[in-house]
């Protein structure tokens, strides 16, 4: 009967249906050497999906081995749902970044969507409450309808399943170039708090202990998601829509508030959501992390579409669904809760000794492979490297000058550029006072949110420049790491960690894996020295759109720890009469800068240099300042360079500010040298800021009079600009760029 449903294996392997589920011929012979005999349908589609890159990391592993993951603060560092890092208190911080890539490209409402409530349960599955949620999102110009339709849907997406959840959106970025057109890039952030005590884990623990599913029943959606994220989107994609899953925040969250009364349960042993790969990887992980086995019997998975066929239902990525370990005898415990969230649940299976995860279908045993197969041992690449062309005509290239006659007409075409510009269209559909503990809400350098009964808060962020990263991985990948650090600081927090999502072409190219490799170089070395390790993550590679593959985007999530709330601190300018200093040097330094891309209209050329160890000093200089609560508000130059980050602090508030620049103009107010920040003062304060920081170099005062006022070093003005044509140009942008469509 079963066999009538689905191949036989000898059709899987005369056929080669296996390269259609993406196992090459090489897999195939190691998949039947490991079980002795050739795999019938449904080992092939388990295999298939435990292997895939988004599951199995096989083309990368070999790279993120070199990011230091241990610290003295650190709780649980890859491997789990999410790290896990200390707070003190007996409390602790939880997060983890993933990409929902490929599902927003061809389904941009779900495909965001699903991303947010993949994160939330990977967070919560830890036993921790979801305080904040966070993205890092990229599309091509907005000029294409097609990037404006799956822009306003992405942002449609998150905000409809984050609100809707009761989980703040409350930070993120969102940058805009040609080569995202085909492949938008959907990173999504969760952070969580937890007690010690509550801390769980996902491993399939004591034989005979009973396997229990928790949550939505299973349907078809998202059969292969985990292999489709793992090849590149091509004309044919579109037909891959039913891959895409569907989600119900509302089925979330009962999900969520079962799982936290479940994870004080003594009965509970383990938790795992159904993830990418749905219950093949929560099975198949959880017994392989225990070093046991698991038997299910499929007959009992809840279904909402009839005759299932395991393949279907283990390859399912259903969402809102859960996988139990649970006290052999002690299922009522957790049942009672369940129900009295309105949840379904099911006694599926149990933990068995023999390291196989078994399955049973109507009598039949339909599977029978060893777990260590699946998880542990899956294949291991190390791809052929090479150094792309174009990365050695830039190194030889001298830098440019830019040739700029209207210094304030550059300044305002910078604001308005999609990139720079105001994300207030994206975030204000987002509910980011949900919960009542935002303290810095989404425009600032890094959110903020407070820890109730405490004098702490956490302060957040995501950041890549992924410009930099194409000139130069190595140095693009430290600067992605310092930028993250850089808004924490900011922030008055102390960065304690981060988690990444690796987003790149494909690796099977050499450029690619090139920039692969030399980007976790950098990034490496940039946690070592500022003493941030890596607690978890995610690899998103294949994202090409017919052959072009996206720039190196290793988006970083960091969060820091703000130890007293009064050390809270904004980038806005602050007070009438409050001294302007800038603290860094400033270089003639424009490649991969948004200046030339607006001129030129692409990039080229040396990536910004940064001195790691400068760049450690420097912040931990600013941080002590305003510990000591000498700095009235803090921001770090980005994007622009100078000028720009002046007219950011000025986009709240009723002053401006009159300062004058040293050197040749155009570097000074448009270069983007790294490692640099502007800070004000109250003057009462400026003898002790000045022993903190001595090299800070004032170079204004803020004003009363809402204009920004530039002057060269002979004292005349070069730009006079008042906040009214900041803000509009500023804010103005992107609405402008939508209403374009009609």
């Amino acid at each position: 009967m079963l066999q009538q449903l689905e191949p036989t294996a000898t059709q899987v392997k005369e056929q080669k249906l296996y390269q259609g589920m993406g196992l090459t011929d090489e897999e195939f012979g190691l998949v039947e050497s490991i079980l002795g005999r050739a795999p019938n349908y449904t080992e092939t589609g388990i295999f298939s999906v435990m292997w895939s890159e988004h599951c199995s990391y096989k083309n990368s592993k070999v790279l993120l081995k070199k990011f230091p993951v241990d610290g003295e603060k650190v709780l649980q560092g890859p491997g789990e749902g999410a790290g896990i890092i200390d707070i003190g208190d007996e409390q602790a911080v939880v997060f983890k970044i993933e990409s929902h890539n490929h599902p927003s490209a061809i389904e941009p409402y779900q495909g965001a969507a699903t991303g947010v409530g993949g994160i939330l349960r990977d967070v919560f599955s830890m036993g921790a409450r979801p305080i904040s949620l966070l993205n890092s999102l990229r599309f091509g110009e907005l000029t294409s309808p097609k990037v404006r339709y799956l822009f306003e849907e992405v942002v449609a997406g998150i905000a409809g399943y984050g609100n809707c959840v009761g989980v703040p959106t409350v930070g993120g970025e969102v940058q805009f170039d040609p080569c995202y057109d085909g492949n938008p890039l959907v990173n999504a952030m969760c952070v969580g708090l937890i007690n010690h005590e509550d801390i769980q884990k996902g491993q399939a623990k004591g034989v005979g202990n009973t396997v229990m599913y928790v949550g939505a029943s299973t349907g078809r959606d998202g059969i292969h998601g985990a292999t489709f994220a793992s090849e590149e989107l091509s004309e044919g994609s579109e037909a891959k829509r039913p891959a895409v899953q569907v989600g119900d925040p509302f089925m979330e969250k009962l999900l969520l508030e079962a799982c936290l009364e479940l994870v004080k349960c003594e009965a509970l042993v383990g938790i795992q959501d159904m993830g990418a790969a749905g219950l093949t990887s929560s099975s198949a992980e959880m017994a392989s992390k225990a070093g046991s086995g698991i038997e299910m019997n499929l007959d009992f998975i809840p279904q909402r579409e009839k005759g299932m066929t395991p393949y279907e239902m283990m390859l399912s990525e259903s969402q809102e669904r859960m996988l139990l370990v649970v006290k052999k005898g002690q299922e009522d415990e957790i049942k009672e809760i369940v129900e009295r969230w309105g949840l379904l649940w099911a006694e599926v299976g149990h933990v068995t000794d023999d390291k196989t995860l078994r399955l049973v279908h109507q009598g039949e045993v339909v599977c029978e492979i060893p777990v260590d197969a699946l998880a542990e041992d899956a294949p291991v690449y190390h791809k052929p490297s090479s150094v792309p062309a174009y990365y050695q005509e830039f190194q030889k290239l001298e830098p440019e000058l830019p040739v700029i006659a209207d210094k304030q007409e550059t300044l305002l075409m910078l604001l308005a550029q999609p990139t720079i510009a105001s994300k207030e269209w994206v975030y204000e559909q987002y509910d980011y006072m949900v919960q009542t503990n935002t303290v810095v809400s989404p425009g600032s350098d890094a959110a903020v949110v407070r820890i109730r009964d405490s004098k702490k808060a956490l302060a957040m962020t995501t950041d890549c420049n992924s410009r930099y990263l194409y000139l130069d991985p190595e140095v693009g990948g430290q600067i992605a790491v310092a930028e993250a650090a850089r808004n924490i600081v900011c922030s008055g927090g102390v960065p304690l960690g981060l988690t990444d999502c690796l987003n790149y072409g494909s690796p099977d190219k050499p450029e690619i894996f090139w920039q692969l490799e030399k980007s976790t170089d950098g990034m490496s070395e940039a946690c070592r020295v500022l003493e941030t390790p890596v607690i978890g993550g995610n690899v998103s590679l294949y994202n090409e759109t017919n052959g072009e593959a996206v720039y190196p985007t290793p988006v970083i999530g960091m969060v820091g720890l703000i130890e007293d709330t009064k050390h809270i601190t904004t980038q806005s300018f602050k007070n009438s009469g409050d001294i302007i200093y800038l603290i860094g040097d400033t270089k003639s330094e424009f490649g991969g800068s948004e200046l030339q891309k607006m001129l030129n209209g692409k990039i080229s050329g040396k990536a910004p240099a940064i001195d790691l160890n400068v760049e450690k000093e420097r912040q931990a200089k600013l941080l002590s300042a305003i510990q000591q609560e000498l700095v009235a508000s803090a921001h770090d130059v980005a994007e622009g360079g100078l000028s720009v980050a002046l007219a950011e602090k000025m986009t709240s508030g009723s002053v401006g500010a009159e300062v004058q620049i040293k050197g040749e103009a155009v570097s000074a107010l448009f270069a983007e040298s790294q490692s640099r920040f502007i800070v004000t003062i109250n003057p009462e304060n400026r003898a002790d800021f000045e022993a903190v920081i001595p090299e800070a170099k004032q170079i204004g005062l803020v004003t009363d009079t809402a204009q920004l006022v530039i002057k060269d070093e002979t004292n005349s003005p070069i730009i006079d600009v008042t906040q009214e044509e900041i803000v509009k140009a500023w804010r103005g942008a992107i609405p402008c760029l939508l209403k374009s469509k009609a």
